[in-house]
């Protein structure tokens, strides 16, 4: 089974497979606003993973969840990913990127994502919303 070897939030991500990825703001945890039902208008999940080398060439099911604050599950995504190589040559490194358009948080909370690799939870990411004062320079995203 692939295993995931990083993933995280970011504004804005661009992976081209067997390329080197470019970020735009990575790391998100922490999203402000000033009023509830907040609708972000976009977040990327950056995802690496290695498929082994007798992995390669197959095709894996992986799944995105997003719950909400009370463990209710707000969006939820599915993709086939297939790791391309020499067969018994060196395990593949796979990242991609997920855009996520216009998600809305009912409230403020902690949010999570959760990375499901053949119906396996395999990481999680926490993501808190915040009620922002609407001060400058608050460092929110």
């Amino acid at each position: 089974m692939p295993e995931i070897d990083f993933a995280f939030l970011a504004d804005a991500a661009d992976a081209q497979p067997g390329q080197k990825f470019n970020v735009l703001g990575g790391g998100v945890t922490r999203i402000g606003g000033q009023a509830f039902p907040l609708t972000h208008p976009h977040l990327a999940l950056v995802i690496s993973m290695t498929v082994t080398s007798p992995e390669v060439g197959a095709s894996h099911e992986l799944g995105f969840l997003l719950l909400g604050p009370d463990g209710a599950e707000i969006s939820r995504a599915e993709a086939q990913i297939r790791a391309d190589g020499v067969p018994g040559g060196a395990d593949a490194q796979v990242t991609f990127a997920l855009d996520l358009w216009n998600l809305t948080f009912t409230s403020p909370g902690e949010y999570s994502f959760r990375v499901l690799v053949a119906g396996s939870e395999r990481k999680r990411l926490a993501l808190t919303l915040e009620r922002a004062a609407g001060r400058p320079g608050s460092g929110l995203a």
